[in-house]
């Protein structure tokens, strides 16, 4: 099993395919495998690093309280310590945030940076969408419940069926392998929930960022996602905001095809 040493942490990862360097970063409950659907397109036009994150499934999982701030220099570190810098670099959900927060801190890895559907629900705060982040808590709030109650599977169901997919999608659209990913991961999950930096992002530090921004959401999305969006998207200075029909918060997974098509697309334009 590939693994690097970062930041004191062993990271798994996956490295195939050829040309410009296109890093995955998975969302959370997830790991590398989340992927799978899009992988094998995109090897053929990228060399596509996949991993799982720090406390995730094959990577090491340190005791203690973890940070944003970790994730984001591992990301950084996994880079630098392949050889594949810059990268086109792309996160989905929590892997959104922690993409953006490395763009903040370390510009320079990136040749273009691609994010679906970062949860940053606090700065929907003092807008006009504020009060859509009562609904959106409350939805967090329940499978926090579960997890603290030691009930992983009911969580991780919670969580799929009001936050990532929609009703039914545990039993219809994840496969027995995936629906255990997600059990074994509740944990991380709880403890991105509880970093109190996670969720944050400093609208003003992404504005510093220069690069080429590709920003996504779905049609069959939460409806408190898309307005994210929009102010992340409006805080790039050169960001692309793009609506993906019939998507949900996992487009590698719901649209695996349509979501090929945009990434290869975005990264062939000239930066």
């Amino acid at each position: 099993m590939p693994s690097a040493r970062v930041n004191g942490v062993e990271l798994y990862y996956e490295l195939g395919g050829g040309g410009e360097p296109l890093v995955l970063v998975h969302g959370s409950w997830g790991d590398h495998r989340n992927w799978a659907p899009v992988v094998p397109a995109l090897a053929e036009s990228f060399q596509v690093l996949s991993f799982d994150r720090r406390g995730h499934s094959a990577s090491e999982r340190p005791a203690g309280q973890g940070s944003v701030f970790e994730d984001a220099d591992d990301l950084v570190a996994l880079i630098e310590e392949l050889g594949l810098a810059p990268a086109h670099i792309a996160g989905n959900s929590g892997g959104a945030i922690i993409a953006l927060r490395a763009a903040t801190r370390r510009p320079e890895v990136f040749r273009t940076l691609i994010v679906h559907e970062p949860p940053l629900f606090p700065l929907l705060a003092g807008t006009q969408l504020e009060a859509a982040l009562p609904e959106a808590q409350h939805r967090v709030d329940a499978v926090v419940a579960r997890l603290e109650d030691g009930d992983q599977e009911g969580g991780a169901r919670l969580f799929v069926e009001t936050i990532a997919f929609g009703p039914g999608a545990w039993d219809e659209q994840l496969t027995p392998e995936m629906r255990e990913v997600f059990i074994t991961n509740a944990s991380t999950w709880l403890d991105e929930v509880r970093d109190p930096d996670f969720l944050q992002m400093d609208l003003a530090a992404l504005a510093t960022f220069d690069r080429p921004a590709l920003l996504t959401s779905g049609t069959e999305s939460a409806p408190f996602f898309a307005p994210v969006v929009d102010i992340v998207a409006e805080a790039l200075p050169q960001s692309e905001r793009v609506i993906i029909d019939g998507a949900d918060h996992v487009p590698h997974i719901s649209v695996p095809q349509r979501y090929v098509e945009l990434v290869r697309g975005f990264a062939a334009r000239p930066g």
